[in-house]
C-alpha cells in the first residue's frame, strides 16, 4: 500500500513555498514602490528602502527550501516503499 498524499493534503515543504511566495510578492511590490521615482521624475527613496527590495530573493531562497524539502519527502517515501 502506498502512501500517496490527497489532492488537499498539506505535504511537505508546502508551507515554506506560499511563505515564501508571499515574501517574494512583497519584495517585488516593494522593488515597483522603489522604481516608480526614477520614472516620474520624483525624489528617490532612501536607500534602507531599496533594501526593502532584497526579499524578493529572500522569498526565492524560502520557496526553493520548500521544493528541496518536498523532493527530499518524496525521495524518503519511494527509498520507504522499496524496502517493503
Amino acid at each position: 500500500m502506498t502512501a500517496t498524499p490527497q489532492p488537499d493534503e498539506a505535504r511537505p515543504g508546502d508551507a515554506l513555498v506560499k511563505a515564501g511566495g508571499i515574501v517574494f510578492v512583497l519584495g517585488a511590490l516593494a522593488t515597483l514602490a522603489t522604481m516608480a521615482p526614477l520614472f516620474l521624475d520624483t525624489d528617490p527613496f532612501p536607500s534602507y528602502a531599496w533594501a526593502v527590495c532584497m526579499l524578493m530573493g529572500v522569498g526565492f531562497i524560502i520557496s526553493a527550501a520548500g521544493v528541496l524539502r518536498g523532493i527530499a519527502a518524496q525521495r524518503r517515501a519511494a527509498r520507504a516503499s522499496q524496502m517493503s
